[in-house]
């Protein structure tokens, strides 16, 4: 049995922030449970053609470790695994990470005040405290198609590439059209022999302007440490105050957005039964707003079909669709997302008087403020319920549950265990859920933000909000047992 202060599950960008920020608090003894082999998280996973953040490099990285060598403006998978590597040689955080540990359970022992750890591999660790951060988008999504077991050729979700399997000259098939879909697309559109992509539903998508840094830029980055903050807070302050706006509603806003779209579709496809097809039923943000400099381009190609009638069955060698159309295909790839409810599945952890959290959660994940949830003393989340953005970057938010947490933690100096209160969590929540029915979400009735009829994934303001309500911990709404 080993025995530590800290447990953190994952090594993407939050539990490596979590690990950073325990140590600037002078916590050192805390260890990292890692299924893979590496750090990296979704940018150690994801390593499909094209994958690449959909936020600007400058932006989408440590507040407290800037990289100057930042080859694009939106940087690709490569280069963000490398960063996420070094970040973790820098600091010191392999010496605290054991690899090739899954989690499987962990359950809070009253007795101790401590939680008891055990992975599918054997390990079994006592901690004081147990933070999970797992993130949202880690278990691809395949949809349970009819006769989908019946398929003869390759298949993969590309979450899970199959870079053994040669596409050139074959008919591909592509089952959504998403975030990750709209990244790959373009880059197998020109090797295939024909490739049939499976619309569900029209994205709105804004061109990136993406553009590699000059090496000028690179050289001001690096020396002039206030022009790079200076650059990236306008990063911040441009999402901050003209795209979160379009979460709200703004008419204005919805129409500037409407607009770049179309503008983007009608300079790229020329075919009007295409441009159809491509234009949202839906208000901006609703869904994941895209961005791309090349998708419209590759669906324009005369060797890409966008199918948008329903799937019926796959057979041997082929979609039907539900209009009675066979569509040959030797590869099918899947781009359907990831599934994001239940949270923290599958791993098994219960709290006080054994109950489990997915007990706990049976009518939909909350937590107070995402990162904790009554009756689980001493568990802490990051990138919890309701903490996703549809507007910014996502690490400005773990950063700031990192500072959150590792102050409760520095709190916790004798031996007792620290939960919220539950009418503390309830109040927090009905006031969320209460300004979450005025989003954009709502005005669909399914989407991977929502669980039932309650979005349960995203925040519902600004992240200077979310910093401000983080920085000053009220103590109030916790008690110690």
């Amino acid at each position: 049995m080993i025995t530590t202060d800290v447990v953190i599950i994952g090594t993407g960008f939050s539990g490596m922030g979590m690990a950073i920020a325990l140590q600037k608090a002078g916590i050192s003894r805390f260890l990292l449970l890692e299924k893979a082999k590496e750090v990296g998280g979704t940018w150690r996973e994801n390593t499909y053609p094209g994958a690449e953040c959909d936020i600007p490099s400058a932006l989408y990285s440590y507040s407290f470790e800037h990289n100057p060598a930042w080859e694009f403006k939106w940087s690709e998978q490569p280069q963000i695994f490398d960063y996420l590597k070094k970040t973790a040689a820098k600091h010191e955080l392999y010496e605290h990470i054991h690899f090739g540990q899954e989690v499987r359970s962990a359950s809070f022992d009253e007795a101790t005040r401590s939680w008891k750890v055990e992975t599918v591999q054997g390990m079994q660790i006592q901690s004081r405290f147990l933070v999970s951060a797992v993130g949202q988008l880690h278990r691809p999504f395949v949809p349970a198609l009819p006769g989908i077991e019946n398929f003869n050729g390759p298949r993969f979700h590309s979450a899970r590439w199959r870079h053994d399997v040669n596409l050139k000259g074959k008919r591909v098939a592509v089952v959504g059209n998403a975030a990750s879909a709209l990244q790959f697309i373009p880059q197998i559109a020109p090797e295939v022999g024909k490739l049939t992509i499976f619309q569900r539903s029209a994205n709105w998508v804004m061109p990136k302007f993406d553009r590699p840094y000059k090496p000028w830029e690179q050289w001001l980055s690096d020396k002039v440490p206030f022009v790079a903050k200076l650059y990236r807070f306008r990063l911040w302050a441009r999402n901050e105050w003209l795209v979160f706006p379009m979460l709200t509603g703004n008419r204005l806003v919805q129409a500037v957005f409407r607009r770049i779209h179309m503008k983007y579709l009608n300079r790229t496809v020329t075919d009007p039964e295409l441009r159809k097809k491509l234009i949202p039923d839906y208000p901006v943000g609703a869904k994941r707003v895209l961005f791309s400099d090349d998708y419209f381009e590759a669906l324009a190609r005369d060797n890409v079909d966008v199918v948008t009638e329903r799937i019926e069955r796959i057979e041997q060698d082929a979609i039907v669709t539900q209009d009675g159309t066979s569509h040959l295909v030797d590869v099918l790839i899947f781009g359907t997302g990831f599934r994001t409810n239940p949270f923290l599945a599958p791993m098994d952890i219960r709290g006080m008087g054994g109950k489990s959290l997915r007990e706990h959660w049976r009518e939909g994940a909350q937590a107070y403020y995402g990162v904790c949830t009554s009756h689980f003393p001493n568990f802490f989340m990051m990138y919890g319920p309701n903490t996703n953005l549809g507007h910014n970057s996502i690490v400005i938010m773990a950063e700031a549950q990192a500072r959150f947490i590792s102050e409760c933690i520095q709190r916790m100096t004798g031996a007792g265990a620290l939960v919220v209160k539950p009418e503390a969590e309830e109040a927090y929540n009905r006031e969320l859920q209460r300004r979450l029915r005025r989003m954009v979400w709502n005005s669909l009735d399914a989407s991977w933000y929502k669980d039932g009829g309650r979005v349960t994934n995203n925040w519902a303001g600004t992240t200077l909000e979310y910093m401000r309500r983080m920085k000053r911990i009220n103590w109030r709404d916790f008690e110690v047992r």
